[in-house]
Parts: C-alpha cells; sequence; structure tokens
C-alpha cells in the first residue's frame, strides 16, 4: 500500500484504488507499530476515491510530517570507494576504508522536514560547490519504537567538492536548503523489500540522459535493520524518523550536475521521485 500527503489530505493506494484517509495529520498516522493493518482496516471502512494512473493526482507534497531525516554512509562498496577518491588530497580517504568495514556504521543528520522537497519539487546545488551529485537512496521510516513499517525513495544531494576538501565539513557538503528529497509516498508493505529490490538512477539533461544507472539491494554492506538499531541507541524520535540508507551508484569524477538537469530514482514497487536542479 502506499500513502500520499496532499494538500487536501492524505491518500491511500491499495491495489489501484485510492482512498481518502479521515485522519489529516500524517504523524498520527505513520507513527503505528501496525501501520500496514491499520491501513487494511481503514479500506473497509472508506469510499473509493474516483482516481486511476490514467487520471490526474492532486499536487503530491513530501511524505513527511515533522519527522527528523537522518542518513548512512559508506553503505556500498561504490561509495566507499568515491569517498576515498574525493578525500585522497586531504589525507582522509583511509577514514572512509575503515568505516566500510567497522562495526559501526557512519549515520549523520540529513535535514529537517521543513527543508525536504517532494516529487516534482526543485532540489538545489551549493554556490560554493562546483562538483555536485544526486545520491539514490532507499529512505526507511521507522516508528518512535524503531520499528521499520514504510519505505520511500530518497535525493541525498551531495557536493562532493566541499565533503572532499577535508571529511570535517560533511555537514556542510550534506545539509542545505534542498539538499533533501523524498517521495513520492511512504510504501507500507506486508513485508519487507527482497534483496533483489532495485534502484535506478537517470538524470536527463537538454532531453538526452547523460548518467543511468542501478543497482540492487543485495549490495548493500549492512542491513536495514543495523542501521536502524544504531540510529536509536541513543536517540529518541517521538514521531518517529527518516533514514535514508545510502548509496551505490555515483557518477564519475568528471561528472557534476548542472542547473535544469532532471533527476529520475525509481524502485518498484514505491515509484519514482522526479526532481530538477536549481
Amino acid at each position: 500500500m502506499r500513502l500520499y500527503r496532499t494538500e487536501h489530505g492524505i491518500l491511500l493506494e491499495k491495489e489501484d484504488q485510492y482512498y481518502r484517509l479521515h485522519e489529516t495529520n500524517w504523524d498520527a498516522v505513520v507513527n503505528r507499530d501496525d501501520l500496514y493493518q491499520w491501513l487494511v482496516n481503514q479500506t473497509e471502512s472508506l469510499l473509493l476515491l474516483p482516481f486511476t494512473y490514467s487520471a490526474p493526482m492532486p499536487e503530491l507534497l513530501a511524505p513527511i510530517g515533522t519527522q527528523e531525516v537522518w542518513a548512512s554512509g559508506v553503505t556500498y562498496f561504490r561509495s566507499r570507494e568515491a569517498r576515498m577518491e574525493e578525500s585522497e588530497k586531504a589525507g582522509g580517504g583511509s577514514f572512509y576504508d575503515r568505516v566500510y568495514s567497522a562495526e559501526r556504521p557512519e549515520l549523520f543528520f540529513k535535514s529537517n522536514a521543513w527543508r525536504v522537497v517532494g516529487n516534482s519539487g526543485h532540489v538545489r546545488i551549493r554556490k560554493d560547490s562546483g562538483w555536485d551529485v544526486p545520491e539514490p537512496e532507499l529512505t526507511l521510516f521507522a516508528t518512535s519504537s524503531g520499528k521499520l513499517v514504510g519505505y520511500t525513495i530518497g535525493n541525498d544531494m551531495s557536493s562532493r567538492s566541499i565533503e572532499g576538501e577535508n571529511p570535517l565539513y560533511l555537514p556542510q557538503a550534506k545539509s542545505y536548503d534542498g539538499s533533501a528529497a523524498l517521495g513520492p509516498c511512504l510504501y507500507v508493505p506486508a513485508d519487507p523489500l527482497s534483496d533483489d529490490t532495485e534502484i535506478s538512477i537517470g538524470i536527463v539533461r537538454g532531453g538526452e540522459e547523460v548518467f543511468g544507472n542501478t543497482v540492487t539491494l543485495a549490495q548493500m554492506k549492512r542491513k536495514p535493520e543495523e542501521l536502524l538499531g544504531f540510529l536509536f541507541r541513543e536517540m529518541s524520535f517521538p514521531q518517529g524518523v527518516y533514514l535514508m540508507t545510502g548509496t551505490g551508484i555515483i557518477p564519475p569524477s568528471d561528472f557534476t550536475l548542472q542547473l535544469g538537469d532532471k533527476v529520475f530514482i525509481t524502485i518498484e514497487p514505491i515509484g519514482t521521485l522526479v526532481n530538477t536542479v536549481e
């Protein structure tokens, strides 16, 4: 099932049929350990809405209420290579190699809810950075008890030139206005996503794709439960939390985003997150 947040309320999609929830508070809806079963029960008393894939839906907002967004780093071998490459001149390359194989994962704060953009929203590249990439990431949603109940797609915009100067600059490279996108929905399944789930990205410039690639969740070194376990060790999240799980797709070192680029990130069965760079 998929939950969509709109200006007119919360929509529930189940088996290609749409329902409008009576509850309009996103936090109250999603922060339930029994979220899947609760949504199943809701469909038994809600009226169907006349939306189909061929008919336009209301404008979608980012599927987030007041939750924080956190992120994981160096969870794929490809991200390990890229981080070592960009930080080599600053002497920080070995840090990322050690993080990849360490027991403790890299976790960092990414964004407050009010900085997050949704599907069709505009993400940004910093004016003081000359090397910028999107990072397509499966994003977990866990309730305040730490239970994983849903997934969405995350675009972790990153300034590689800033992070490459010094690993201590990570917050500036990762957290700024327009640096995080989530969407198009919160996907709430009966069972966890399988390891063969694919994450794909395409970057279109002037009508032509200039970069594209695909990975599977099987290439993740760390599993969702492990990442959430560390995140919740000494942190509390009263309304739940979103956690980006890292990327296995990073463009080559001679690629950087440009204004007007369109970024398409697809994870089935969640959907496709589309953002324009400004």
